[in-house]
């Protein structure tokens, strides 16, 4: 039997950007055991991870991690998410991956059950816009529903103010909904842990939930629910744009607010726990914003559902601080908190890992 897999991997752009290649094998078996999947390799010198010039070594690993089945091109087709190798078989230095998995097997959460491991809930929002032309492909572009002037470059038609959107139903109040929903069905397809949609504040701005999953797994698929989008998006000819602030103004940034919890924190006196995490949050705060995306100073401002940039800060129920304490914790004082945060680029292996190594701090709380 012929397979297409479409290998998938991570380049060295900032933030780094999703690239694929089609391998066609033939296969006894369409199950997704990693191990029947083999190395590849890649131009390193065509995505910025190796040197260009004559003499120079530019092929890059790719290794298998992850494989889900293929909702585009159907069964038996697969998509294989990598982890980027140097030649000699090393983590490349853009292989964020590998430094995630190191920190869950030296905290010992590698063999640990879904009840009893920590658990991740992503929010990824993102922008749809209108994909720019000229030069090609270069910046944000227009969210969907406003429009530029062809002359001036200004915008020509601007929406009524956000207020009406979150949330919202109606040509009025949405827009980009056919591709929000062949997203989220091609994600429960191939049983990614989607566990929600909803329009977002800014027109043209929506939101998926990916969890509740572990670190590393969990990582993994929010990277392979990035890649469904782009690829469905380029059927439209629709840009997704990550940017944490598409568009200036009075109008809502673009985040991947995290949700996180591990056992004690989901048990009685569990509140006790997240309170305790808070102490150890705001003594990392500069760590944990370092690696929170690219550009996300312009969100972070204060404004908009934010907190600042310099601050930490967390309440109950609260929704312009650094964490969000949810009112279902207060009240059966147990559960999760939100650290609202990460930007929309922001890497979840780099966050996961940054998350975990606070919460499991030794800080004297």
């Amino acid at each position: 039997m012929k397979v297409k897999l479409e290998y998938i991997w991570l380049d060295g752009s900032e933030p780094q950007q999703l690239r694929s290649k089609t391998k066609i094998v033939s296969f006894k078996t369409s199950e997704n055991n990693i191990s029947h999947y083999s190395m590849w390799s890649f131009d390193g010198s065509s995505t910025l991870q190796a040197k260009a010039g004559k003499g120079q070594n530019t092929d890059c690993l790719l290794k298998p991690v992850f494989v889900v089945d293929d909702p585009f091109r159907g069964n038996p087709h697969k998509l294989v998410l990598c982890e980027v190798l140097n030649p000699d078989g090393t983590p490349h230095k853009t292989n964020n991956r590998i430094k995630l998995a190191e920190t869950v097997k030296e905290l010992c959460l590698d063999n640990l059950s879904k009840n009893d491991a920590p658990w991740f809930g992503w929010e990824q929002e993102y922008t749809l816009t209108h994909k720019p032309e000229v030069p090609f492909g270069i910046g944000e572009g227009i969210p969907l529903g406003f429009t530029l002037d062809p002359h001036s470059g200004y915008l020509a038609n601007i929406p009524r103010p956000q207020g009406d959107y979150y949330c919202g139903i109606g040509s009025d109040n949405v827009v980009g909904r056919d591709i929000v929903e062949e997203h989220m069905n091609m994600c429960m397809e191939i049983g990614l842990d989607i566990s929600g949609i909803n329009a977002e504040v800014l027109l043209g701005q929506w939101e998926y939930q990916i969890g509740p999953v572990n670190a590393l797994e969990g990582s993994d698929q929010l990277w392979i629910s990035r890649y469904l989008l782009q690829r469905v998006a380029e059927k439209y000819n629709i840009k997704v744009s990550l940017h944490p602030k598409p568009l200036k103004g009075d109008w809502n940034g673009t985040g991947c607010h995290v949700n996180f919890s591990n056992k004690e924190m989901r048990e009685e006196n569990g509140l006790d726990i997240i309170k305790e995490s808070m102490i150890k949050l705001e003594r990392y705060q500069k760590e944990h914003i370092d690696i929170y995306g690219l550009h996300n100073d312009q969100r972070l401002t204060g404004e908009h559902e934010t907190s600042s940039i310099n601050d930490f800060s967390y309440g109950f129920s609260t929704r312009d601080t650094s964490i969000r304490i949810p009112a279902q914790a207060i009240i059966e004082g147990k559960g999760y908190f939100e650290d609202r945060r990460p930007a929309s680029n922001c890497d979840p292996y780099l966050v996961s890992d940054r998350m975990l190594s606070t919460v499991y701090s030794e800080v004297n709380v």
